[in-house]
């Protein structure tokens, strides 16, 4: 007895149905990307389903990365974790070790970060502002009534020793001296506070930009020498800084930079061939299967039917 081969029908067909209305079904989650118009009435189904809700998607999407994924204490977990520490205590170990061997100056290393005419802003102004600070500081009258006591002190000191037993008894000498140092002292006072009021700033500035220059010249590898102790607090202290950060700034930082609107203006930026792209890149194995299920499904249905 011969097959007949009309029982083929109807699996080859719901198979066929099944493949083709599974892949009409994933292009329709994207495409039309815009609304469709037929003699002015709106076309149903048009655009995409994905196209037609890509700002309640955005919105959605945002708002479970940020609460989710992106939360605060997954972030501060991640952050605070032995490994990311021990990745930037490396890294501050590795940027130390490359230093040490470094033979640029301090003026090239920074050179690397910062133009000419930057560092050259940069360093002026901590020149001035250093130099007025230190002007201000020195024009204060204690310094120079200060000053001027310690310089009394030596000098009675010198002229007691050098007195005793000419002037007669050291008493009479000690009051002849007190009385004499009381004007003396406040008569020097005045011209140690005129002096470096009209000097002092000229002087410190002149100091300062000696000592930078000599500073900016120096090798780093020759800076960093001896310096394992100060490097083990800075890198100490960069930790302990950063750990600060986390813990007590993170929260300020979410909510200034908003996980969520951030992720929902980049999905809303995105032009929908390149959302589409993505999509299949990532899923694409996944849609393909979507459609061949579709396929078995209807050709199941069709062996059932056929049956029956």
């Amino acid at each position: 007895m011969a097959f007949d081969f009309t029982y083929l029908l109807g699996p080859l067909v719901g198979g066929v149905i099944g493949y083709i209305t599974n892949d009409v079904a994933i292009r329709m989650l994207f495409r039309p990307h815009q609304p469709k118009y037929l003699f002015g009435i709106h076309i149903p189904f048009t655009p995409g389903i994905i196209p037609k809700e890509r700002f309640r998607i955005a919105q959605a999407v945002g708002e479970t990365i940020s609460e989710n994924l992106m939360n605060q204490e997954v972030l501060e977990r991640s952050l605070l974790s032995d490994e990311m520490t021990g990745k930037i205590a490396d890294t501050i170990d590795r940027f130390a070790a490359s230093q040490q061997k470094n033979e640029e100056t301090l003026e090239q290393f920074i050179r690397h970060y910062l133009t000419r005419d930057e560092l050259e802003t940069m360093r002026t102004s901590v020149e001035t502002d250093l130099s007025k600070m230190l002007h201000k500081k020195l024009c204060d009258e204690s310094v120079g009534t200060k000053i001027s006591h310690k310089i009394m002190e030596r000098v009675l000191e010198k002229m007691q020793s050098g007195m005793t037993g000419i002037v007669g008894s050291t008493l009479g000498f000690n009051q002849i001296a007190e009385l004499m140092a009381e004007p003396a002292e406040h008569l020097l006072a005045k011209h140690v506070n005129e002096l470096i009021s009209q000097h002092s700033e000229q002087m410190v500035s002149h100091l300062l930009k000696s000592e930078s220059t000599k500073l900016m010249e120096q090798p780093m590898c020759r800076l960093m020498e001896g310096r394992e102790q100060q490097i083990q607090q800075l890198k100490d202290t960069a930790l302990s800084l950063y750990r600060t950060i986390i813990t007590e700034r993170l929260p300020r930082i979410l909510k200034a930079i908003n996980i969520s609107k951030m992720i929902e203006n980049r999905i809303n930026e995105m032009d929908m061939n390149d959302t589409e792209r993505i999509v299949h890149q990532v899923m694409d194995k996944e849609l393909k299967a979507v459609i061949w299920f579709g396929a078995l499904l209807g050709c199941l249905i069709g062996i059932i039917n056929t049956i029956v």
